[in-house]
């Protein structure tokens, strides 16, 4: 049975670029199937969705429909008719658990008109404090989704969501700029303007979500905490990126703290073993042996191995292992990473330590593009250097040599 042919909207004066662009946004993120079939999954409910809702519009970006609802991505509902309309304006969300019994709710046009008997709806804010729309949910039979637990559930999933658009917005606008060739300055305030709205609060909530997730025995919330920890990795990295960015242009560089590390070996080890648990489909092989105390800032050194790991997985053939090398010799200590691949072509080997620079062969869904720019930075502040070289035969292979004293 189709529940909504009776209130489809008119055409809305919303731009059909505007709305496709929205749901091409919501698209990308590959994890929102999974999520509302969780969410339809945990609470009972028969229709779960994303919606894009402005001052006169409702619009389905993503849907899980199980109860042949009949609104998929790019359905459009008559927003006064919605309880996402009442709950954009309250900015809070809007639950009951059985309509005709619900004193608020057992007159009001929305469940009479959808034939509802529970709902969800919970705003998703983004960090900037504009509004996108609703993460809800909707059932003709009674669910208990107004309790606290269900209702702080889809409050950290709609922020996660709000947080990753927000990103790759960032990433979209900082990546056509680039392209434009604009004032490196106008982008450095564009990125300390996002991060003036301290992502990492949210960020929070939804690593919390994820290990409460992993505590449940069942393999699809397991999968799926597995997925929120990733995104939370991916998004933390780049937050990071961004703030060593701003921190390097707005002053001398990358910030140091230099001091005798005499166990470099294992903070180099675990990186690596961090990369094989976030880097399954690839092999990594490595030999890493610090024989000498090294003056250097440790964490400084782990994040430079790091981001030059993340860089060969994401760019390098799978088929082929991830070779990484970190040793002392003649007062040095040596660093390399190398993965087989396609080879850089040499014009481009000339611009991957810029800032935001990407190939145009880079795979969807990669950084920023700061992660050899924050490398170089930091290889500089120890008083060393950071080359590359490419073949198609010999792969790519990013070596850093710092000393061992100052």
């Amino acid at each position: 049975m189709n529940l909504v042919t009776s209130v489809i909207s008119e055409p809305s004066v919303d731009s059909e670029e505007a709305i496709a662009r929205d749901i091409a946004a919501v698209g990308k993120l590959s994890i929102v199937p999974r999520l509302l079939k969780l969410l339809c999954d945990n609470t009972g409910m028969g229709y779960a969705a994303i919606a894009r809702v402005t001052d006169e519009t409702w619009t389905a970006c993503a849907v899980e429909d199980r109860i042949q609802f009949g609104l998929g991505p790019g359905g459009q509902l008559d927003l006064k008719t919605t309880l996402c309309y009442e709950s954009r304006q309250i900015r809070r969300p809007i639950a009951f658990d059985h309509a005709s019994e619900d004193p608020t709710f057992r007159d009001h046009h929305t469940p009479r008109i959808y034939k509802l008997e529970s709902y969800i709806s919970v705003p998703i804010i983004r960090p900037d404090g504009s509004y996108f729309g609703n993460l809800c949910a909707i059932d003709p039979n009674p669910a208990q989704v107004s309790d606290v637990r269900t209702v702080n559930m889809f409050t950290a999933l709609a922020d996660m969501i709000a947080l990753q658009l927000s990103i790759d917005e960032a990433y979209e606008a900082a990546h056509q700029e680039v392209a434009e060739q604009r004032a490196t300055a106008g982008l450095r305030e564009q990125f300390i303007a996002v991060l003036g709205h301290d992502l990492r609060n949210p960020l929070a909530a939804i690593a919390t979500t994820a290990e409460l997730l992993a505590r449940r025995p069942q393999p699809q919330d397991q999968k799926l905490a597995e997925r929120l920890r990733s995104s939370t990795r991916r998004m933390s990295g780049l937050i990071d990126n961004l703030m060593d960015f701003a921190r390097a242009r707005l002053g001398s560089g990358i910030g140091v703290e230099i001091r005798s590390a005499v166990d470099l070996t294992a903070a180099l080890s675990a990186v690596v073993d961090e990369a094989r648990a976030a880097h399954p489909q690839m092999v990594i092989q490595d030999h890493i042996r610090v024989d000498a105390p090294v003056a250097c800032d440790p964490p400084r050194i782990q994040q430079l191995l790091s981001n030059l790991l993340g860089n060969a997985c994401h760019h390098g053939d799978a088929e082929q292992p991830v070779l990484v090398s970190a040793l002392t010799d003649h007062g040095t200590l040596e660093i390399s990473v190398r993965n087989r691949g396609g080879g850089i072509p040499p014009e481009d080997l000339q611009k991957i330590f810029q800032p935001y620079w990407r190939p145009a062969t880079s795979k969807p869904g990669g950084g920023l593009g700061l992660g050899l720019y924050i490398c170089s930075e930091i290889v500089k502040a120890h008083g060393g250097e950071l080359v590359a070289t490419s073949t198609v035969e010999g792969g790519t292979c990013f070596t850093a040599r710092l000393p061992i004293s100052r």
